[in-house]
C-alpha cells in the first residue's frame, strides 16, 4: 500500500490549528527579538480569524538556523516558501512593520494577491531618515541597557537566566543589523489600505506615523492607544477592535 507523506510544515509560519474554518487570516511580523507566540495568542481576541506569527531564522523553533541580516534576503526567502491565504491582512510591530511593508511591496512587484490591509505599528514611515549609533555590535551589557531604555526592557525572568539571555541577545543583534543594513528605495505607493497604530507614550512621534500616508493610494487610518511601545500588552481589547475588519 502506498502511503502519502504528511505535508511539510512551513517553518516561517507558527499558529494554532483552527477549530473551525477561519473567515480570514492575520499574519503577524514580530518586533526586534520577538517571538511569534505573543502574537499567536491574539487569536483568542479575534473571532473568526486565524492568526499566524512569522518566525525568522535564528529564533524560536528555528534557533539552530543562521540569522539573516539583509531584508531583501528575508523577504525573498519567506515568499519562496509561503503563500498567504486570502482573505488576509499583514501586521507588523516595530521592526516587523518594516518587514511586513517590504513583503507587501514584493508581493505587488510579483503581481501576487495583496493583503486586504497592511497594518503597521510603532514604526516610523520607511522613507524617513534614521539616526543614531549602530546597536548590533554593542557589548552585551550596553545592548541590554539600550533594550531597557528604549524598548521596555528584557523581562526579569529572562534577565536572571544567563542561558536564556545568551539565546535572546543574538536575535536582537540580528534584527538590529537587519534594520541598520536596510536602505529605503522608492517604488511608489501601494494600492493597499494602511492602518497605522502607535502608543501615546512611545518615542515614535505622531508625525512619524502620519508620514506613512505617502505609501498608499488607498485610505490610511491611524489609531493611537494609551501606553508605550508595547501598548497592546496593556489593552489588547481596544487593539483587537481595530484589527477586526
Amino acid at each position: 500500500m502506498t502511503t502519502v507523506p504528511p505535508a511539510r510544515r512551513n517553518p516561517w509560519l507558527n499558529g494554532r490549528p483552527p477549530t473551525t474554518p477561519p473567515e480570514r487570516h492575520l499574519y503577524c511580523f514580530p518586533h526586534s527579538g520577538g517571538l511569534p507566540a505573543e502574537y499567536i495568542r491574539w487569536g483568542q481576541h479575534l473571532s473568526g480569524t486565524q492568526v499566524y506569527g512569522v518566525c525568522l531564522p535564528g529564533r524560536g523553533g528555528r534557533i539552530a538556523e543562521p540569522s539573516l541580516t539583509d531584508l531583501d534576503t528575508v523577504v525573498h526567502a519567506l515568499l519562496a516558501e509561503t503563500r498567504f491565504v486570502a482573505p488576509y491582512d499583514l501586521f507588523g510591530h516595530s521592526l516587523g512593520a518594516l518587514v511586513a511593508y517590504q513583503t507587501t511591496r514584493e508581493l505587488a512587484a510579483r503581481g501576487l494577491p495583496l493583503p486586504e490591509r497592511l497594518i503597521v505599528s510603532a514604526f516610523p514611515a520607511p522613507h524617513l531618515p534614521r539616526h543614531g549609533a549602530r546597536l548590533s555590535g554593542l557589548p552585551d551589557a550596553e545592548l541590554i541597557a539600550v533594550l531597557n531604555e528604549r524598548y521596555g526592557g528584557i523581562p526579569p525572568q529572562v534577565a536572571a537566566d544567563p542561558e536564556l539571555l545568551a539565546v535572546l541577545l543574538p536575535a536582537f543583534r540580528a534584527d538590529f543589523a537587519l534594520l541598520e543594513n536596510h536602505r529605503h528605495r522608492e517604488s511608489g505607493p501601494l494600492p493597499v489600505p494602511l492602518v497605522v497604530l502607535g502608543g501615546a507614550a512611545d518615542s515614535i512621534t505622531a508625525d512619524q506615523l502620519d508620514a506613512w500616508d505617502r505609501h498608499s493610494t488607498a485610505p490610511v487610518r491611524r489609531h493611537t492607544f494609551q501606553g508605550g511601545h508595547f501598548y497592546f500588552r496593556d489593552d489588547m481589547a481596544s487593539v483587537a477592535a481595530v484589527l477586526t475588519p
